[in-house]
Protein backbone atom coordinates (compact mmCIF):
# COMPACT_ATOMS: atom_id res chain seq x y z
CA UNK A 1 0.00 0.00 0.00
CA UNK A 2 1.07 3.45 -0.57
CA UNK A 3 2.55 4.79 2.87
CA UNK A 4 1.31 8.07 2.15
CA UNK A 5 -2.77 6.49 1.47
CA UNK A 6 -1.66 4.42 4.51
CA UNK A 7 -1.40 6.99 6.96
CA UNK A 8 -4.21 8.73 5.57
CA UNK A 9 -6.33 6.01 6.69
CA UNK A 10 -4.86 5.40 9.69
CA UNK A 11 -5.21 9.09 10.62
CA UNK A 12 -9.35 8.71 9.92
CA UNK A 13 -9.18 6.10 11.92
CA UNK A 14 -7.88 7.60 14.76
CA UNK A 15 -9.76 10.15 14.26
CA UNK A 16 -12.97 8.50 14.58
CA UNK A 17 -12.27 6.64 17.46
CA UNK A 18 -11.62 9.66 18.99
CA UNK A 19 -14.46 11.70 18.21
CA UNK A 20 -16.42 8.62 19.53
CA UNK A 21 -14.34 8.89 22.93
CA UNK A 22 -15.13 12.58 22.87
CA UNK A 23 -19.27 11.39 22.09
CA UNK A 24 -19.55 9.18 24.58
CA UNK A 25 -17.95 11.18 27.16
CA UNK A 26 -18.51 14.84 27.02
CA UNK A 27 -14.67 15.59 27.16
CA UNK A 28 -13.25 18.15 23.97
CA UNK A 29 -11.86 16.60 21.01
CA UNK A 30 -8.57 17.85 21.60
CA UNK A 31 -8.03 16.61 24.90
CA UNK A 32 -8.84 13.02 23.39
CA UNK A 33 -6.62 13.43 20.67
CA UNK A 34 -3.82 14.53 22.94
CA UNK A 35 -3.85 11.47 25.62
CA UNK A 36 -4.57 8.70 21.98
CA UNK A 37 -1.58 10.35 20.17
CA UNK A 38 0.80 9.31 23.04
CA UNK A 39 -0.86 5.99 23.51
CA UNK A 40 -2.15 6.56 26.87
CA UNK A 41 -4.88 4.03 26.65
CA UNK A 42 -6.62 2.14 29.42
CA UNK A 43 -4.53 -0.41 31.47
CA UNK A 44 -5.06 -3.59 29.83
CA UNK A 45 -5.89 -7.35 31.57
CA UNK A 46 -2.97 -9.35 32.39
CA UNK A 47 -3.82 -12.80 30.73
CA UNK A 48 -0.02 -14.82 31.50
CA UNK A 49 -0.35 -16.81 35.02
CA UNK A 50 3.31 -16.33 35.32
CA UNK A 51 2.88 -12.16 34.89
CA UNK A 52 -0.34 -12.08 37.61
CA UNK A 53 0.92 -10.67 41.05
CA UNK A 54 -0.53 -12.59 44.43
CA UNK A 55 -2.98 -10.42 45.98
CA UNK A 56 -5.17 -10.44 49.12
CA UNK A 57 -7.69 -9.05 50.34
CA UNK A 58 -8.44 -7.46 54.21
CA UNK A 59 -11.78 -6.42 54.74
CA UNK A 60 -14.29 -8.66 52.25
CA UNK A 61 -16.82 -6.24 52.77
CA UNK A 62 -19.25 -4.55 49.99
CA UNK A 63 -16.12 -1.92 48.86
CA UNK A 64 -13.40 -4.38 49.96
CA UNK A 65 -14.85 -7.02 47.64
CA UNK A 66 -15.11 -4.63 44.87
CA UNK A 67 -11.46 -3.09 44.30
CA UNK A 68 -10.80 -6.87 44.76
CA UNK A 69 -12.79 -8.31 41.73
CA UNK A 70 -11.45 -4.91 40.01
CA UNK A 71 -8.04 -6.10 40.63
CA UNK A 72 -8.76 -9.42 39.06
CA UNK A 73 -7.98 -8.18 35.59
CA UNK A 74 -4.28 -7.78 36.84
CA UNK A 75 -4.00 -10.36 39.73
CA UNK A 76 -4.94 -13.44 41.53
CA UNK A 77 -6.68 -13.32 44.76
CA UNK A 78 -4.84 -15.81 47.26
CA UNK A 79 -5.68 -14.89 50.86
CA UNK A 80 -8.49 -13.05 52.03
CA UNK A 81 -9.25 -11.77 55.96
CA UNK A 82 -12.24 -10.27 57.53
CA UNK A 83 -13.52 -10.66 61.66
CA UNK A 84 -16.71 -11.23 60.02
CA UNK A 85 -17.01 -14.83 59.52
CA UNK A 86 -20.05 -14.38 56.74
CA UNK A 87 -17.93 -12.12 54.89
CA UNK A 88 -15.60 -13.88 54.67
CA UNK A 89 -17.60 -17.36 53.83
CA UNK A 90 -18.45 -14.76 51.25
CA UNK A 91 -15.39 -13.88 49.63
CA UNK A 92 -14.14 -17.45 49.21
CA UNK A 93 -17.16 -18.08 47.32
CA UNK A 94 -16.56 -14.95 45.06
CA UNK A 95 -12.27 -15.66 44.89
CA UNK A 96 -12.10 -19.56 44.28
CA UNK A 97 -11.16 -20.30 40.80
CA UNK A 98 -10.54 -24.02 39.06
CA UNK A 99 -12.36 -25.09 42.28
CA UNK A 100 -9.58 -23.37 44.50
CA UNK A 101 -9.95 -21.37 47.33
CA UNK A 102 -8.05 -18.39 48.53
CA UNK A 103 -6.98 -18.93 52.10
CA UNK A 104 -8.95 -17.72 55.06
CA UNK A 105 -7.72 -15.87 58.29
CA UNK A 106 -9.47 -13.63 60.84
CA UNK A 107 -6.14 -11.99 62.16
CA UNK A 108 -4.60 -9.91 59.25
CA UNK A 109 -1.50 -10.30 61.14
CA UNK A 110 -1.31 -14.08 60.32
CA UNK A 111 -2.13 -13.39 56.70
CA UNK A 112 0.82 -10.56 56.28
CA UNK A 113 3.30 -13.57 57.08
CA UNK A 114 1.81 -15.83 54.28
CA UNK A 115 4.73 -15.59 51.90
CA UNK A 116 2.89 -16.52 48.94
CA UNK A 117 1.30 -12.60 49.06
CA UNK A 118 2.64 -9.93 47.09
CA UNK A 119 0.13 -7.03 47.62
CA UNK A 120 -3.11 -6.69 49.62
CA UNK A 121 -6.23 -4.71 49.08
CA UNK A 122 -6.89 -2.88 52.12
CA UNK A 123 -10.71 -2.49 52.40
CA UNK A 124 -11.36 -2.30 56.08
CA UNK A 125 -13.34 0.59 58.03
CA UNK A 126 -11.28 3.84 58.48
CA UNK A 127 -10.25 2.92 61.93
CA UNK A 128 -8.48 -0.03 60.71
CA UNK A 129 -6.64 1.60 57.77
CA UNK A 130 -3.16 2.77 59.15
CA UNK A 131 -2.12 -0.27 61.30
CA UNK A 132 -3.51 -2.32 58.79
CA UNK A 133 -0.94 -0.52 55.96
CA UNK A 134 1.60 -0.51 58.41
CA UNK A 135 2.08 -3.78 58.96
CA UNK A 136 1.60 -4.33 54.96
CA UNK A 137 4.35 -1.83 54.51
CA UNK A 138 6.72 -3.88 57.27
CA UNK A 139 5.99 -7.29 55.69
CA UNK A 140 7.23 -5.80 52.64
CA UNK A 141 4.10 -6.04 50.67
CA UNK A 142 2.61 -3.59 48.13
CA UNK A 143 -0.61 -1.64 49.40
CA UNK A 144 -4.02 -0.41 47.39
CA UNK A 145 -5.78 1.16 50.71
CA UNK A 146 -9.27 2.44 50.96
CA UNK A 147 -9.95 6.14 51.39
CA UNK A 148 -9.43 7.99 53.58
CA UNK A 149 -6.21 6.82 54.22
CA UNK A 150 -6.25 7.49 57.86
CA UNK A 151 -8.42 8.33 61.06
CA UNK A 152 -6.11 11.06 61.86
CA UNK A 153 -3.18 13.06 60.79
CA UNK A 154 -1.02 11.63 62.95
CA UNK A 155 -1.62 8.24 61.44
CA UNK A 156 -0.95 9.53 58.35
CA UNK A 157 2.47 10.41 59.48
CA UNK A 158 3.51 7.07 60.76
CA UNK A 159 2.29 5.82 57.53
CA UNK A 160 4.35 7.78 55.08
CA UNK A 161 7.57 6.67 57.35
CA UNK A 162 6.51 2.96 57.17
CA UNK A 163 5.93 3.12 53.55
CA UNK A 164 8.94 5.19 52.60
CA UNK A 165 11.22 3.38 54.54
CA UNK A 166 10.21 -0.29 53.49
CA UNK A 167 10.03 0.84 49.82
CA UNK A 168 6.91 -0.47 49.43
CA UNK A 169 3.67 1.36 46.74
CA UNK A 170 0.87 2.55 47.79
CA UNK A 171 -1.77 3.84 46.25
CA UNK A 172 -4.54 5.64 48.00
CA UNK A 173 -8.42 4.45 46.54
CA UNK A 174 -8.93 8.18 45.77
CA UNK A 175 -10.26 7.27 42.13
CA UNK A 176 -11.14 10.12 40.62
CA UNK A 177 -7.72 10.87 39.92
CA UNK A 178 -7.74 8.38 37.40
CA UNK A 179 -10.95 10.39 35.88
CA UNK A 180 -10.73 12.22 32.82
CA UNK A 181 -13.03 14.46 33.59
CA UNK A 182 -11.93 15.44 37.13
CA UNK A 183 -7.54 15.55 35.46
CA UNK A 184 -9.45 18.02 32.61
CA UNK A 185 -10.47 20.03 34.83
CA UNK A 186 -7.27 20.03 37.13
CA UNK A 187 -5.24 21.25 33.95
CA UNK A 188 -7.29 23.75 32.95
CA UNK A 189 -7.76 25.38 36.07
CA UNK A 190 -3.60 25.06 36.84
CA UNK A 191 -3.55 26.50 33.51
CA UNK A 192 -5.24 29.99 34.29
CA UNK A 193 -8.31 28.72 31.69
CA UNK A 194 -10.83 30.62 33.83
CA UNK A 195 -8.24 33.19 34.98
CA UNK A 196 -6.95 33.92 38.27
CA UNK A 197 -8.52 30.83 40.69
CA UNK A 198 -10.92 32.53 43.55
CA UNK A 199 -12.61 29.64 44.79
CA UNK A 200 -13.25 26.16 45.04
CA UNK A 201 -16.52 24.94 45.96
CA UNK A 202 -17.62 21.34 46.80
CA UNK A 203 -20.65 19.80 47.67
CA UNK A 204 -21.02 16.37 49.48
CA UNK A 205 -23.82 14.79 50.22
CA UNK A 206 -25.18 15.42 54.33
CA UNK A 207 -24.85 12.69 56.37
CA UNK A 208 -26.80 10.61 58.29
CA UNK A 209 -28.52 12.12 61.55
CA UNK A 210 -30.06 9.46 64.20
CA UNK A 211 -30.57 8.13 67.68
CA UNK A 212 -30.30 7.02 70.55
CA UNK A 213 -29.75 3.53 69.46
CA UNK A 214 -30.40 0.69 71.74
CA UNK A 215 -27.60 -2.43 72.39
CA UNK A 216 -27.99 -5.44 70.53
CA UNK A 217 -26.67 -8.97 71.12
CA UNK A 218 -23.15 -9.31 69.24
CA UNK A 219 -23.88 -11.23 66.03
CA UNK A 220 -22.54 -14.74 66.75
CA UNK A 221 -20.36 -14.74 62.94
CA UNK A 222 -18.86 -10.64 64.17
CA UNK A 223 -15.51 -10.72 66.59
CA UNK A 224 -16.92 -6.76 67.73
CA UNK A 225 -13.66 -6.12 69.86
CA UNK A 226 -11.00 -7.06 66.96
CA UNK A 227 -13.31 -5.40 64.55
CA UNK A 228 -13.51 -2.00 67.32
CA UNK A 229 -9.68 -2.34 67.29
CA UNK A 230 -8.30 0.80 68.57
CA UNK A 231 -11.09 2.70 69.35
CA UNK A 232 -12.85 2.80 72.87
CA UNK A 233 -14.83 -0.24 73.96
CA UNK A 234 -18.51 0.19 73.36
CA UNK A 235 -21.59 -1.97 73.23
CA UNK A 236 -22.40 -3.80 69.98
CA UNK A 237 -25.01 -1.79 68.16
CA UNK A 238 -25.71 -2.56 64.97
CA UNK A 239 -25.73 1.46 63.66
CA UNK A 240 -21.72 1.20 64.93
CA UNK A 241 -20.56 -1.39 62.25
CA UNK A 242 -20.64 -2.27 58.71
CA UNK A 243 -21.94 0.20 56.72
CA UNK A 244 -22.86 2.92 59.14
CA UNK A 245 -19.69 2.76 60.96
CA UNK A 246 -18.43 5.88 59.00
CA UNK A 247 -21.47 8.26 61.04
CA UNK A 248 -19.32 7.91 64.12
CA UNK A 249 -15.77 9.76 65.11
CA UNK A 250 -14.90 6.77 67.08
CA UNK A 251 -14.36 5.01 63.31
CA UNK A 252 -14.04 7.84 60.52
CA UNK A 253 -15.14 11.53 60.34
CA UNK A 254 -18.89 11.49 58.10
CA UNK A 255 -19.15 12.28 54.97
CA UNK A 256 -16.03 15.09 55.21
CA UNK A 257 -13.62 12.46 55.28
CA UNK A 258 -16.25 10.02 53.02
CA UNK A 259 -16.98 11.85 49.57
CA UNK A 260 -14.84 14.59 50.81
CA UNK A 261 -11.86 12.32 50.61
CA UNK A 262 -12.78 12.15 46.90
CA UNK A 263 -13.65 15.69 45.81
CA UNK A 264 -11.45 17.60 48.33
CA UNK A 265 -8.85 15.69 46.63
CA UNK A 266 -9.85 17.16 43.35
CA UNK A 267 -9.66 20.83 44.90
CA UNK A 268 -6.45 19.90 46.53
CA UNK A 269 -4.82 18.67 43.38
CA UNK A 270 -6.59 21.73 41.42
CA UNK A 271 -4.83 24.21 44.38
CA UNK A 272 -1.17 23.19 43.82
CA UNK A 273 -1.20 23.79 47.40
CA UNK A 274 -0.32 21.10 49.98
CA UNK A 275 -2.80 22.67 52.70
CA UNK A 276 -5.03 25.97 54.09
CA UNK A 277 -3.84 28.13 56.46
CA UNK A 278 -7.12 28.84 58.07
CA UNK A 279 -9.82 26.80 58.49
CA UNK A 280 -13.56 27.60 60.13
CA UNK A 281 -16.71 25.73 60.20
CA UNK A 282 -20.56 26.04 61.22
CA UNK A 283 -22.61 22.69 62.08
CA UNK A 284 -25.79 23.02 60.07
CA UNK A 285 -27.85 20.67 62.11
CA UNK A 286 -27.25 19.20 65.57
CA UNK A 287 -26.49 15.65 67.00
CA UNK A 288 -28.84 13.71 68.19
CA UNK A 289 -27.66 12.42 72.22
CA UNK A 290 -27.12 9.09 72.26
CA UNK A 291 -27.06 8.87 68.53
CA UNK A 292 -24.71 9.40 65.28
CA UNK A 293 -21.64 11.38 66.26
CA UNK A 294 -20.30 13.04 63.51
CA UNK A 295 -22.14 16.15 61.53
CA UNK A 296 -24.72 15.19 59.39
CA UNK A 297 -24.78 18.73 57.43
CA UNK A 298 -21.96 21.73 57.75
CA UNK A 299 -20.38 24.49 56.19
CA UNK A 300 -16.10 24.08 56.04
CA UNK A 301 -14.36 27.20 54.64
CA UNK A 302 -10.95 26.73 54.38
CA UNK A 303 -8.40 30.12 53.41
CA UNK A 304 -5.21 29.20 51.34
CA UNK A 305 -2.04 30.88 51.14
CA UNK A 306 -2.37 32.30 48.06
CA UNK A 307 -5.86 33.63 48.72
CA UNK A 308 -8.06 30.86 46.98
CA UNK A 309 -10.93 30.07 49.39
CA UNK A 310 -12.22 26.22 49.69
CA UNK A 311 -16.00 26.04 50.63
CA UNK A 312 -16.94 22.73 51.33
CA UNK A 313 -20.92 22.03 52.26
CA UNK A 314 -22.93 19.37 51.99
CA UNK A 315 -26.26 19.01 50.29
CA UNK A 316 -29.78 17.67 51.71
CA UNK A 317 -29.62 14.39 49.95
CA UNK A 318 -27.37 11.30 51.03
CA UNK A 319 -27.71 9.52 48.17
CA UNK A 320 -24.94 7.10 47.86
CA UNK A 321 -24.02 7.82 44.19
CA UNK A 322 -24.40 11.80 45.24
CA UNK A 323 -25.94 12.70 41.48
CA UNK A 324 -28.43 14.60 42.88
CA UNK A 325 -29.86 18.27 43.66
CA UNK A 326 -29.33 20.34 46.74
CA UNK A 327 -31.75 22.93 47.91
CA UNK A 328 -29.30 25.40 46.51
CA UNK A 329 -29.84 23.40 42.82
CA UNK A 330 -26.25 22.44 43.04
CA UNK A 331 -25.36 18.73 42.71
CA UNK A 332 -22.58 16.46 44.64
CA UNK A 333 -19.31 17.94 42.76
CA UNK A 334 -16.86 20.89 42.56
CA UNK A 335 -17.09 24.11 41.08
CA UNK A 336 -13.81 26.44 40.33
CA UNK A 337 -14.68 29.96 39.99
CA UNK A 338 -12.12 32.19 38.85
CA UNK A 339 -11.73 35.92 37.59
CA UNK A 340 -12.98 35.01 33.78
CA UNK A 341 -15.41 31.80 34.20
CA UNK A 342 -16.28 28.79 36.35
CA UNK A 343 -16.04 25.18 35.36
CA UNK A 344 -18.17 22.57 37.21
CA UNK A 345 -17.11 18.92 37.46
CA UNK A 346 -18.41 15.51 38.95
CA UNK A 347 -18.78 11.66 38.45
CA UNK A 348 -21.25 12.29 35.06
CA UNK A 349 -19.99 15.60 33.91
CA UNK A 350 -17.72 18.89 33.05
CA UNK A 351 -19.32 22.27 31.81
CA UNK A 352 -18.07 25.34 32.32
CA UNK A 353 -19.59 29.07 32.19
CA UNK A 354 -18.11 29.15 28.27
CA UNK A 355 -17.91 26.11 26.32
CA UNK A 356 -14.82 27.32 24.84
CA UNK A 357 -13.29 27.21 28.27
CA UNK A 358 -13.02 23.23 27.59
CA UNK A 359 -13.15 23.63 23.62
CA UNK A 360 -10.14 25.38 23.07
CA UNK A 361 -7.22 23.40 23.12
CA UNK A 362 -3.89 24.22 25.94
CA UNK A 363 -0.84 26.07 24.21
CA UNK A 364 2.00 24.26 23.86
CA UNK A 365 4.20 23.89 27.29
CA UNK A 366 1.07 23.71 29.17
CA UNK A 367 1.06 22.33 32.15
CA UNK A 368 0.24 18.20 32.35
CA UNK A 369 -0.93 16.57 35.40
CA UNK A 370 0.33 12.52 36.69
CA UNK A 371 -2.00 10.75 33.70
CA UNK A 372 -3.95 7.91 34.52
CA UNK A 373 -6.98 6.51 33.22
CA UNK A 374 -7.16 3.39 35.00
CA UNK A 375 -6.66 3.46 38.84
CA UNK A 376 -5.69 -0.10 39.84
CA UNK A 377 -4.23 -0.69 35.98
CA UNK A 378 -2.21 2.48 37.66
CA UNK A 379 -1.28 0.88 40.71
CA UNK A 380 -0.25 -2.78 39.02
CA UNK A 381 1.71 -1.00 36.47
CA UNK A 382 4.04 0.60 39.39
CA UNK A 383 4.27 -2.71 41.44
CA UNK A 384 6.46 -3.12 38.23
CA UNK A 385 7.95 0.13 37.77
CA UNK A 386 8.18 1.01 41.46
CA UNK A 387 7.86 4.79 40.67
CA UNK A 388 5.04 6.27 42.93
CA UNK A 389 1.39 5.76 41.45
CA UNK A 390 -0.45 8.73 41.03
CA UNK A 391 -2.55 8.90 44.46
CA UNK A 392 1.02 8.17 46.63
CA UNK A 393 1.26 7.55 50.39
CA UNK A 394 1.94 11.46 50.64
CA UNK A 395 -0.93 12.38 48.37
CA UNK A 396 -3.02 10.26 50.21
CA UNK A 397 -1.54 11.61 53.63
CA UNK A 398 -2.10 15.36 52.61
CA UNK A 399 -5.43 14.77 51.23
CA UNK A 400 -6.82 12.72 54.31
CA UNK A 401 -5.47 15.33 56.14
CA UNK A 402 -7.54 18.55 54.35
CA UNK A 403 -10.45 16.28 55.56
CA UNK A 404 -9.39 15.78 59.16
CA UNK A 405 -8.75 19.64 59.35
CA UNK A 406 -12.36 20.43 58.80
CA UNK A 407 -13.62 17.97 60.95
CA UNK A 408 -11.23 19.23 63.60
CA UNK A 409 -12.72 22.52 63.01
CA UNK A 410 -16.51 20.97 63.13
CA UNK A 411 -15.64 19.10 66.21
CA UNK A 412 -14.30 22.15 68.19
CA UNK A 413 -16.23 24.87 66.94
CA UNK A 414 -13.29 27.12 66.78
CA UNK A 415 -11.55 29.25 63.97
CA UNK A 416 -7.90 27.41 63.57
CA UNK A 417 -4.64 27.78 62.23
CA UNK A 418 -2.71 25.48 60.52
CA UNK A 419 1.48 25.16 59.67
CA UNK A 420 1.29 22.65 56.95
CA UNK A 421 4.95 22.32 57.17
CA UNK A 422 5.40 21.02 60.82
CA UNK A 423 1.64 19.57 60.70
CA UNK A 424 0.25 21.42 64.12
CA UNK A 425 -2.24 24.12 64.68
CA UNK A 426 -0.87 27.42 65.75
CA UNK A 427 -1.77 30.74 67.42
CA UNK A 428 -5.52 31.17 69.02
CA UNK A 429 -7.20 27.84 69.99
CA UNK A 430 -4.02 25.57 68.78
CA UNK A 431 -4.12 23.35 72.39
CA UNK A 432 -7.51 22.16 71.98
CA UNK A 433 -7.54 21.73 68.22
CA UNK A 434 -4.06 19.83 68.66
CA UNK A 435 -5.15 17.40 71.05
CA UNK A 436 -7.41 15.95 67.93
CA UNK A 437 -4.50 15.50 66.11
CA UNK A 438 -4.00 11.54 66.98
CA UNK A 439 -6.47 9.64 69.12
CA UNK A 440 -5.49 7.31 72.12
CA UNK A 441 -5.51 3.91 70.86
CA UNK A 442 -6.93 0.61 73.08
CA UNK A 443 -4.55 -2.01 73.89
CA UNK A 444 -3.80 -3.83 72.80
CA UNK A 445 -4.67 -2.36 69.29
CA UNK A 446 -1.94 -0.08 68.99
CA UNK A 447 1.23 0.54 66.74
CA UNK A 448 2.73 -2.10 68.80
CA UNK A 449 0.41 -4.56 67.71
CA UNK A 450 1.68 -4.33 64.14
CA UNK A 451 5.60 -4.51 65.73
Amino acid sequence: MNPTKSFQVSRRSFLRRCSAIAASTGLPLWFVERQTALGQEPAQTITSPNARPRIALIGCGSMGTGDAKDALRFADVVAICDVDKNHLERASVDFSKDGKSPAKFSDFRRLLAHPGVDAIINGTPDHWHSLINIGAAKAKKDIYSEKPLTLTIDEGKQVVKAVRENKVILQTGTQQRSSQRFRLACELVRNGRIGKLKEVNVWLPAGLRGGPFPSAPVPAELDWDFWQGQAPFAEYRPERCHIKFRNWYDYSGGTMTDWGAHHMDIGYWAIGLVAPVHIESKPLATLVPGGYTTNSEYEVKFTYANGVVFNVRTTIDDSPFGETINKDGQRNGIRFEGTDGWIWVNRGEITASDRELLTKPLPDGAEHLYFSNDHKGNFFECMQTRKDPICDVEIGHRSASVCHLGAISLRTGKKLQWDSEDQIFTGENAAEANAHLAREMRKPYDYDFVS
